[in-house]
């Protein structure tokens, strides 16, 4: 029998050449000194009159040698991980395990989450080969036809997410790599989630049977289903609003805190509740007091842009004394207000041509606004009569036309810049072609709102002609210049920066995320994790919010007509014993006896 039969490392045999120093420290101890007693007294105190028997006397002058000799040897074993092989039944059928890892399966039970039951009872279905489905913040196949041992260590890799899950999409994933013969297990809590719901998933479900296959449903719902949570969060002017609800079937009080402050809410069974807090001047994360068995929801991180001053530039030959102001009082933008001709060296983030004479804007001033845009910033173009006069170039993101009658806005398109805002119709617009993207849409088509991106920059077209609407008295219309700006310099907006979780993060390159499960170099974030995403130069949020989701609840499965799983031909597979954990315990033993020994001899 080679060492290979016994042992996963027997390498790890090599430990036992620790014995060669341990017997040579016992070879080379002092002898025994002689000493003179006075006295014979404790000799005829000895109560052995026949002598002491040599082989106990050896043992008892050797006991601890022998204790620290096989102290070496069981670490030795311990080390070159011995096992033995046993053989475990397996389905002989070609298995397909679905996995549900969406947020209502980390519910806790009790006895742990309704996840690791499921994984629990997803490995003792693995059968010859096993393809593993995993439904969480998106539908992937972790392994695919492997042999049982590897899928069980695939599903001991599989961890639970805090999105929605897609059910439907994974049970249809596993019908695509399902045969005819194969059996398909679906080991799910069968709540919430994404995909059609409970609808969504019992189509998919169906289609499988159609195609043939053995279909198992198998469901693990245990745990409170009282439950509540925050299920929305959006942001209005300078104010956070956090929606909570209650999935349970009894009323609660439950008080939500952000940053300092505290509100109460009480809440009816199926009551939605919103709170209201301002902004906090840093990020922080709202947390809903109390607890349940599905702490997720319970807690929602509130990520804030930094807030360094936009470096603007006014262009502009008019009085303009509206837009001015309206820049002055953004605590955020820094403007600087020039009149052509001028020179316009400089740094910045956004550069505003307004009401500007075509003929007096120098070809360096428009260059100034090139760069702007080629190194990341933004160029906003008011229209006037004569623009295509003034040498944009590229940076118009429309085709001019001339001055027509308005007739009403025809459509607003939705966009950080745009949202919550109603468009006034001017008297009197430039008839235009958006040659970008047009944000808002007059009735004649022309774009009053359009924009554009550029190599690394955005562009933009504001239509209100100068001094010729009310939208300038509106008390919105710093809040817009306020968006309009951001959005130029590529500031981050509020949404941009607090997300959901089953959403993904795009970076610009590979960048190095601090995420809630460490750090990790990449350039698209799964974000599958309540919690902050952190770059070098960026934190965003992402949070649960999702009503479905957190409804834990879910109404038992009709399995009926369906395979049980356990059915059909099996197989024996040799499966490794682990022995290791044995003998790590016997040398704790040993150990434990080598201390008693020597603390009974006064040694210690």
């Amino acid at each position: 029998m080679a060492l290979g039969d016994v042992f996963a490392a027997p390498l790890g045999l090599a430990a036992l050449a620790a014995l060669v120093p341990l017997f040579v420290l016992y070879l080379i101890q002092p002898d025994p000194r002689e000493l003179p007693l006075p006295t014979v007294s404790f000799l005829q105190s000895d109560p052995d009159e026949g002598g002491s028997n040599p082989v106990l006397e050896r043992l008892r002058r050797n006991l601890l040698l022998l204790l620290q000799v096989l102290a070496i040897v069981l670490l030795a074993v311990g080390l070159a991980a011995p096992y033995v092989t046993t053989t475990r039944e397996v389905s002989a059928q070609p298995t397909v395990l679905v996995v549900d890892a969406s947020a209502s399966m980390a519910t806790e039970t009790g006895d742990g989450t309704r996840f690791s039951e499921a994984v629990a009872a997803a490995k003792g279905a693995v059968g010859t080969p096993t393809t593993v489905v995993v439904a969480g913040g998106s539908v992937r196949t972790p392994i695919g036809e492997a042999d049982p041992e590897d899928a069980r260590s695939a599903l001991d890799e599989l961890r639970v997410t805090h999105a929605p899950g897609d059910l439907r999409g994974a049970i249809e994933r596993a019908r695509e790599l399902a045969g005819s013969e194969s059996r398909v297990l679906v080991f799910s809590d069968f709540a919430g989630g994404s995909g059609g719901g409970e609808a969504g998933w019992k189509q998919a479900a169906d289609a499988v049977r159609a195609s043939g296959a053995t279909l198992s449903l198998r469901q693990f719902d245990g745990g409170t289903t009282e439950n509540v949570g925050i299920v929305g969060r959006s942001f209005e002017d300078r104010n956070v609003v956090l929606r909570v609800a209650n999935t349970g079937s009894t009323a609660t009080e439950r008080t939500v805190t952000l940053a300092g402050q505290s509100r109460t809410v009480s809440l009816q069974p199926g009551d939605r509740r919103s709170v209201v807090f301002p902004l906090p001047a840093a990020s922080a994360t709202a947390r809903l007091a109390g607890s349940d068995a599905f702490p997720v929801d319970d807690s929602v991180p509130v990520a804030v842009p930094d807030e360094q001053a936009e470096d603007t530039l006014l262009l502009t030959n008019g009085n303009n004394r509206n837009l001015r102001t309206a820049l002055d009082v953004i605590p955020t933008v820094n403007v600087t207000v020039k009149r052509p001709p001028v020179s316009t060296t400089g740094d910045y983030d956004a550069v505003v041509f307004a009401d500007v004479v075509a003929e007096r804007v120098l070809g360096s001033t428009v260059e100034t606004a090139q760069r702007t845009v080629d190194d990341g910033g933004g160029v906003l173009i008011q229209g006037q009569r004569n623009v295509g006069e003034v040498g944009y170039g590229d940076l118009l993101p429309v085709t001019p036309g001339g001055i027509e009658q308005s007739g009403g806005i025809d459509n607003v398109t939705s966009h950080p810049v745009t949202t919550g805002f109603e468009f006034p119709a001017p008297d009197y617009h430039l008839g235009a072609t958006a040659t970008g993207t047009a944000l808002v849409t007059l009735a004649d088509g022309s774009p009053l709102l359009a924009t554009d991106g550029r190599a690394g920059g955005r562009t933009m077209y504001y239509g209100y002609l100068p001094n010729q609407t009310a939208f300038r008295y509106d008390y919105r219309y710093p809040v817009f210049w306020k968006r309009a700006i951001h959005w130029l310099a590529g500031r981050p907006s509020l949404s941009d920066l607090n997300r959901e979780t089953g959403t993904t993060l795009q970076l610009a390159n590979e960048t190095t995320v601090e995420t809630p499960t460490g750090q990790r170099t990449t350039a698209a974030v799964q974000l599958d994790r309540v919690g902050t995403y952190r770059t070098a130069d960026q934190r965003t949020s992402a949070a649960l919010l999702s009503p479905a989701e957190s409804n834990v609840s879910a109404d038992p499965v009709d399995a009926s007509g369906d395979g049980g799983g356990g059915g059909g031909p099996t197989t024996g597979q040799q499966v490794r014993q682990d022995l290791t954990p044995l003998v790590l315990l016997g040398l704790l033993v040993l150990l434990g006896a080598e201390l008693g020994y020597l603390r009974r001899r006064g040694d210690i």
